[in-house]
């Protein structure tokens, strides 16, 4: 079942589409270091944007990050993404896992990630191996020093921005120590931006990929990763990211003066001012163990993307996660709330309801589709990739899956409330009007989540990452108040509503 794009999704393409358009064949202009102007454009135009050289960066995290890289990949830790675009499953070329703090999800391209956990104050975790283990220690020290780092950034950056000054300095060995000197607030919400809770591991060796997207805009050559704004952010808060292309130092060179544009063989960033076409793109390159910060706003004011070098690359990207949906401890909170209606657990799994108010219906069935869809199957369509690393998850998805099969005895209340004979019409519409919609959507949700599971794209993952439907069950499992397909179900439904309208 295709997806119908949004109006948001509807706007972005149209806008792409136009600004194609408008310079046809004929590419937009971007800067290099080679170019004189590069950085005084960097200066005016992309101030926000920090480079750290890898020079400046001590040589213990040069040592560990790499080392816990390697690691992850040894281990088979990192994998690439069945994720939905346009109503189309489409695996990423690049390959991800997502450490951070118990319980946290970050969630990109309609695809939820589930943080491996990595190992802080009070947490108990049980990882597969011990250097799978102290790969996740490293990444938490890595970001307790992008942490202090960024921050010190963000004072800069709000010290050059009150005194109204023009230059930023977008190429430092030591970020200075310099204080906002303002209110408290402002120190606990540059705090706040820096207050890093995931990051999002990335790999890809582009002599395994055989085809990658050629940039569309200024002719940089052919992309690890399109133009975008990072998804699913706090507002304003900071990215960190650390860079580690696998090349042999020896074999680098600093004289790329032979090529017209970008250097092809090295990884670059590329940055651009959202729908400009005036103002030039930068393609930055990236050296092994280079760092790079994009401060306050200009996740939302800019895009970039990631231009492919020729050799395997690494990169550890710290970010703020928006979790105020996305957490173990937010959706636990939910099904509580949802099962708070239960009176009492009856014969045969069934369930009594304390109340039939609309309201308090719809409540609960909306946080039904939200467990279901948001949870349990994003979890269970990415495979037993998870188990590879710990089994932190295990527990609290078995408990999530049975907390929402309580919710289906709810629901099958519900419906014999609908059917009792003596209910008042008036009062059998209201209870209806309420849950329709949650019950129709949860139809096509299923429908849909069932076909992706069985795509072509999906056979074709090993046997550990295809997607598993799950929560699935036959039409006469015993142990289901309801059937797994609501098609019949929902056209009834729809049928007494409709009759009962004068």
């Amino acid at each position: 079942m295709k997806r119908t794009q949004t109006a948001e999704e509807r706007e972005r393409e149209a806008k792409k589409l136009k600004l194609l358009e408008e310079f046809e064949d004929t590419w937009l202009p971007y800067l290099t270091p080679k170019d004189d102007e590069f950085y005084q454009q960097w200066q005016l135009k992309y101030p926000k944007l920090v480079l750290r050289e890898a020079g400046s960066v001590s040589e213990e995290i040069h040592k560990e990050v790499p080392e816990a890289f390697l690691t992850l990949l040894k281990h088979g830790c990192l994998f690439r993404d069945l994720v939905r675009i346009q109503g189309k499953d489409v695996l990423t070329p690049v390959s991800r896992i997502l450490i951070g703090n118990p319980g946290y999800t970050y969630k990109y391209l309609n695809t939820r990630l589930f943080t491996v956990p990595w190992p802080v104050k009070g947490a108990t975790i049980n990882y597969t191996e011990s250097e799978i283990a102290a790969a996740c220690q490293t990444f938490l020290k890595l970001n307790e020093y992008f942490r202090v780092e960024t921050m010190q950034a963000l004072e800069e950056l709000a010290v050059k921005e009150k005194a109204k000054e023009d230059e930023v300095p977008v190429c430092m060995t030591e970020f200075p120590r310099l204080g906002v000197g303002s209110s408290c607030d402002n120190k606990v919400d540059l705090k706040s931006r820096a207050a890093f809770n995931v990051t999002l591991l990335n790999f890809m060796d582009p002599q395994k990929m055989p085809y990658l997207k050629d940039e569309p805009y200024f002719g940089m050559g052919k992309m690890a990763v399109s133009w975008h704004h990072d998804e699913n952010l706090v507002d304003k808060s900071a990215v960190a990211v650390y860079s580690y292309s696998c090349e042999d130092s020896e074999e680098e060179s600093e004289d790329d003066s032979s090529f017209e544009g970008r250097d092809p063989d090295t990884w670059h960033v590329g940055f651009k001012i959202s729908w400009d076409i005036e103002t030039p793109g930068l393609a930055i390159p990236l050296q092994q163990g280079d760092c790079y910060f994009m401060l306050d706003d200009i996740n939302a004011t800019h895009q970039h993307c990631v231009l492919a070098g020729s050799q395997p690359r690494f990169s550890s990207t710290h970010r703020v996660a928006e979790c105020s949906t996305g957490t173990l401890d937010y959706i636990l909170q939910r099904c509580q709330l949802a099962l708070q209606n239960v009176c009492a657990d009856l014969d045969g799994g069934d369930v009594s309801l304390k109340s039939f108010e609309p309201a308090v219906l719809k409540q609960g069935e909306e946080i039904h589709n939200e467990v279901e869809f948001e949870w349990l199957r994003q979890f269970w369509f990415q495979g037993n990739r998870y188990s590879i690393c710990t089994d932190w998850w295990c527990e609290p998805m078995t408990q999530l899956e049975g907390l929402w099969k309580k919710m289906e005895s709810v629901t099958n209340a519900v419906l014999r409330e609908v059917k009792r004979e003596d209910l008042p019409v008036e009062q059998r519409n209201e209870i209806l009007a309420a849950i329709l919609v949650s019950l129709t959507t949860r139809q096509n949700l299923r429908r849909e989540w069932h076909a992706r599971c069985q795509s072509r794209v999906a056979r074709t993952l090993p046997a550990h990452q295809k997607p598993e439907c799950r929560p699935y069950w036959e039409k006469d499992d015993p142990s289901m108040p309801l059937p797994f397909d609501l098609t019949d179900l929902v056209a009834e439904l729809k049928s007494q509503l409709l009759e009962s309208k004068p």
